[in-house]
């Protein structure tokens, strides 16, 4: 295993592995074999009669009539119970891809949590040597008599607090290994290697085109769009149910004693009776009825909530896309620039620790926060990709430096 993670090889792996998308794909794969067994007709029947006259020993008959029956599906029932199947199979298949686009969103989104905490550990490393660095100043200043020795301990303790950060900044490290590992089916300790620096893109994020990717595309509505066909099949199938489909029979006798073959057949033709359960198969209807009514329903609801929530998950995108564009240009060489003035005026004698500890906190705090409104951006990127139910971003991924199958 290298040292670089690439997010390709945990993409891979997580659809390959998680065993929550192997769960849905074996439920789609079970409904898809309930297909043909809707549409076969039914098994046909075979039997025999054996008559005896004038004895009552079972070892002996006076004649056997074998019958062989097929009931015949002129009604289309089973055409019908088919579609029903069929579209209950694409509810399944809607689950599946729904199931995809969480896991593909989360391990995304684990990724780059996992890379800001290692960035937030190195910043965190460069933090202490910088503070040790004025906790050495300090001393000498000190040692020269120009500092008192307040300068010194306020410089140690600043050193100090960085330890606690840290410990805090592992601690999230490891629960986005744990998590990332667990998504991938993987023993949470098993080892990963650092994910590779992640640079920012702006995404064109069209409001109207993307809520029709999203009513096009995403899982929800097409579930809900397969629950209204085969509520519309089952409708149909339960108005079917009043038509009797006929039972073809074929009769033939046998009589001991005459040669040992077939003497004499019948034919017959045998239907049931719908209409005397009329109840029944009037509940049977209004059942599909209101299924069709709630599917319905279920898919305007959806897709008036799909309309708000891309709207809703743009603007977050676009407003985290701000934050970090502002601290990248602007707040964050601000910051340093303090820094680096403060830290000339403190050598020189002009400035106090103080306001040293000060500027080095708020650029501390800045570039921390640069890292967070990164991690937050391509978040946002990847739970808007699951909206919408389609890779958007494919052709404009964020791109990976080097990036390397561990």
């Amino acid at each position: 295993m290298t040292n670089t993670l690439s997010i390709d090889w945990v993409v891979s792996e997580v659809l390959r592995n998680n065993p929550s998308l192997k769960a849905a794909r074996s439920n789609w794969e079970a409904l898809r074999s309930r297909i043909p067994q809707a549409r076969a007709w039914e098994d046909p029947r075979v039997g025999v009669d054996v008559e005896r006259s004038g004895t009552t020993r079972f070892d002996t008959f006076t004649d056997a009539e074998w019958m062989v029956g097929q009931q015949v599906p002129l009604s289309g029932r089973n055409r019908w119970r088919d579609r029903a199947a069929t579209a209950e199979a694409g509810v399944a298949q809607t689950e599946m891809r729904r199931r995809e686009l969480e896991l593909l969103a989360g391990a995304r989104a684990a990724y780059y949590r996992l890379a800001n905490a290692h960035a937030q550990l190195e910043l965190n490393q460069k933090n202490e040597a910088l503070l040790r660095r004025f906790v050495e100043a300090s001393r000498i200043k000190y040692e020269s008599g120009t500092r008192s020795q307040t300068d010194v301990l306020m410089a140690e303790t600043e050193a100090a607090k960085t330890l606690e950060a840290r410990r805090d900044i592992e601690r999230r490290l490891i629960e986005e290994q744990s998590h990332l590992n667990v998504l991938m089916n993987r023993p949470p300790q098993a080892p990963l290697g650092r994910p590779a620096n992640v640079a920012v893109r702006h995404f064109d994020l069209p409001l109207e085109p993307m809520q029709a990717m999203a009513l096009e595309h995403r899982p929800e509505i097409l579930g809900a769009q397969k629950k209204i066909e085969a509520a519309k099949a089952r409708r149909t199938l339960a108005k079917r149910a009043w038509i009797p489909d006929p039972e073809l029979r074929v009769e033939a006798r046998q009589f001991n004693g005459a040669g040992g073959g077939i003497q004499e057949y019948d034919t017959g033709v045998f239907f049931n009776l719908p209409w005397i359960n009329r109840g029944k198969y009037k509940a049977a209807i209004s059942e599909a009825e209101k299924m069709q009514e709630s599917g319905e329903h279920e898919l305007a609801a959806l897709q008036g909530e799909t309309l708000g929530m891309v709207r809703s998950q743009i603007e977050k995108a676009e407003t985290l896309h701000h934050h970090y564009t502002l601290f990248h240009d602007r707040l964050l060489p601000l910051a340093q620039q303090a820094v680096q003035a403060s830290e000339i005026a403190y050598t020189n004698d002009r400035g106090t620790l103080l306001e040293l500890m000060t500027a080095q906190r708020t650029a501390r705090d800045t570039e921390s926060a640069l890292q967070d409104h990164l991690t937050d951006y391509l978040t946002a990127i990847a739970e808007l990709e699951a909206m919408v139910g389609a890779p958007f971003s494919s052709s404009q991924a964020p791109e990976s430096k080097s990036p390397e199958k561990p």
